[in-house]
């Protein structure tokens, strides 16, 4: 695994040695993704520049340095990711003598005997890479078909700038974008800012599965999608139940796909919490391993967010060398601080810290680290699909014309006035945390009723906060519906809407920012395209029993695990955020929640944020899913952008 940079100047405008300079800074801001070594390329004409950071994996020799020139001299890459493949497309590529065994060099190879477009439907990978056509003089810039790794780019005045984290742009001095208030509307809404937006303005992430092909006089060129889940899915067939057959060949899959996950020239491990996935995972990886797997957990005292129990039984089970480390809170608070660092753009998924916990309790030992992430998404595991899918009956049981009047109706009196209501009428059965949150529920229920359509509906469902201009000074509501075209059932709908959103904008997102800024690679096995286009030819019944999702993945596990050790409520990969506000990080948020100091900036409506800090610490409500993104922004701009 590694990081990348690059620029293309097709101008000419900077010269050989400012454009080698430039380059240079912005490697050097991402070494935390390569340690190993450092490699730096510049075309003969000054047009385009390369640089990359290793952290040696496979091939740990000098031939496996990057960037990597072609043997025929026509192609250099710059490459950040991991080939699962590598042995069936050297076979491919017939007769030819290799200098060393990377993937890398694989991968430069197979560009110069089939080109780009034609490689990438062969590989079996995550990746991000940038490559540049010597003979057409162009430059291409792709990313893996779920957006495992990432890759910005953005012009600086008529240079495009690129690399696998957005610091590396922010280190080319003048680069200076504006902030995008839509952005900005997106992380309060979903705690992520969506590809293809970043912050800042004109600059972009590449989304999952796209390519960016640019010419000398085409400075403006648009990705292109190579790869569709939405289309995938349409065209993989849904097979009738098959029961305990279908158990039998998933099994048999990801056996075979976990397998070639732990080819690796360095100490490799795995995440364990416990749950369905990556048990799954490393019962796979043991079955495998003629030695013991290294699985690693992290532990909290607070005995809600406490996974440790649950892996360390299925580590017991499954007999892995397990490391388990309980913290307590002032060692996760510790990470607060890095996180503007770490997540170069705001990030507010709290599970950002437990993640890069446990991703530098792994860096101890291992170099190499498998998850069991994506399985959710692809076995149709999350409760809210099933909410979804009543929320989606309900809504069209009624017509729309009621739904959107009753939604006026309650939207019609404030927060504040129904939780008056609410207060005066259930005070004698609920608590007073559930009195607060009437008006917030009823406007929820309001903003549903009043959706536009399904993928309204679901965006409405899962959002943090469905009001963001009422927060963001600036932001305006899209009155367009986005996302892909997959219609099957609402339940796969929303599947299919995470696999384009939830999955590349959060998950992977903390992911692989958390585990390379301890310079650990995570591979995730259940997201191979077979697995893919397994899950997806699943029969509805060989998905979901007796209302619980993933029954084959858990159907499998059982053939490894007794059943009463991981059939447990999920849990998610959390932190007492909530409490944390109100008491150790209570002095740090009140800084960045000060209403003046929020007037100052601009960019938010002061008294709702103050408001809503006022009834967080008040014990009367828990405002912390509102406020976290909020925070992480003022944290992120105190780091970035201090006044």
């Amino acid at each position: 695994m590694c990081g990348l940079t690059g620029a293309f100047d097709p101008n000419q405008q900077l010269g050989e040695g400012s454009l080698r300079q430039m380059v240079g800074q912005m490697t050097s801001a991402i070494v935390h993704r390569g340690p190993d070594d450092v490699g730096l390329w510049v075309e003969p004409q000054a047009r385009v520049a390369f640089g990359h950071r290793r952290l040696s994996i496979i091939d740990l020799t000098e031939a496996g340095q990057q960037p990597m020139v072609s043997a025929n001299g026509r192609w250099v890459i710059a490459y950040n990711g991991e080939m699962y493949n590598t042995s069936h497309i050297r076979e491919l590529l017939g007769e030819m003598k290799f200098r060393g065994h990377s993937d890398t060099e694989v991968l430069v190879e197979a560009f110069a005997q089939w080109g780009v477009e034609a490689t990438i439907s062969r590989i079996n990978a995550m990746f991000a890479f940038a490559v540049w056509d010597t003979q057409e003089n162009e430059l291409w810039l792709a990313r893996d078909r779920f957006g495992e790794k990432p890759l910005y780019y953005g012009w600086h005045g008529n240079v495009l700038l690129f690399g696998s984290e957005l610091k590396a742009l922010v280190a080319v001095p003048g680069f200076s974008p504006d902030i995008d208030r839509q952005a900005l509307g997106m992380l309060i809404r979903k705690i992520s800012i969506p590809a293809p937006s970043t912050l800042y303005k004109g600059t972009k992430k590449l989304a999952p599965g796209s390519l960016l092909r640019i010419r000398g006089g085409q400075e403006r060129s648009e990705p292109v999608r190579y790869w569709e889940p939405a289309t995938e899915a349409s065209n993989t067939a849904v097979r009738a139940p098959r029961g305990e057959e279908v158990v039998d060949e998933l099994e048999e899959l990801l056996t075979s796909v976990v397998k070639s996950r732990m080819e690796s020239d360095v100490p490799l491990g795995a995440f364990l919490s416990g749950g369905v996935d990556s048990s799954t995972v490393v019962a796979l990886m043991q079955k495998s391993s003629t030695q013991q797997v290294k699985t690693f957990t992290i532990g909290f005292s607070e005995a809600g967010y406490d996974e440790s129990p649950h892996a360390k039984a299925v580590a017991q089970h499954l007999q892995t060398d397990h490391t388990e480390l309980k913290l307590t809170a002032s060692d996760a608070l510790a990470v607060i601080p890095k996180l503007p660092r770490i997540y170069d753009e705001p990030f507010a998924d709290s599970s950002q810290i437990p993640t890069y916990l446990v991703s530098a309790l792994a860096r101890q030992h291992v170099t190499v680290a498998l998850s069991g992430d994506g399985g959710d998404e692809l076995f149709g595991g999350y409760d809210r699909y099933r909410v979804f899918d009543r929320l989606h009956k309900y809504r069209n049981a009624i017509p729309q014309s009621i739904l959107k009047a009753s939604g006026k109706v309650l939207s019609s009196l404030s927060v504040d006035t129904w939780n008056k209501i609410g207060s005066s009428s259930i005070a004698t059965i609920a608590p007073k945390s559930v009195q607060v949150r009437t008006g917030e529920r009823v406007h929820k229920l309001s903003k549903l009723l009043q959706s536009r359509g399904d993928r309204d509906l679901y965006e409405q469902l899962l959002s943090v906060n469905s009001d963001p201009a009422s927060l963001v000074i600036g932001y305006v509501e899209s009155d367009t519906e986005s996302g892909h075209s997959f219609r099957r059932s609402s339940f796969e709908d929303a599947m299919m809407t995470d696999t384009y959103d939830y999955l590349p904008d959060d998950i992977l997102v903390k992911v692989d920012r958390a585990s390379m800024a301890v310079s650990l690679e995570v591979r995730v096995p259940l997201l191979d395209p077979e697995v893919f286009s397994f899950a997806w030819g699943l029969h509805p019944d060989d998905r979901v029993r007796n209302g619980i999702g993933k029954w084959p993945l858990r159907q499998l596990l059982t053939r490894y695990v007794p059943a009463e050790i991981v059939e447990r409520p999920k849990m998610g990969f959390g932190v007492p955020i909530n409490k944390w506000l109100r008491n150790e990080l209570r002095d740090w948020a009140s800084d960045l929640l000060d209403g003046q100091l929020l007037q100052q900036q601009g960019y938010f409506h002061a008294d709702p944020i103050v408001r809503m800090w006022e009834e967080h610490i008040s014990g009367t409500v828990d405002r912390s899913t509102e406020l976290w993104p909020v925070l992480m922004f003022q944290a992120w701009l105190q780091e970035w952008h201090p006044q």
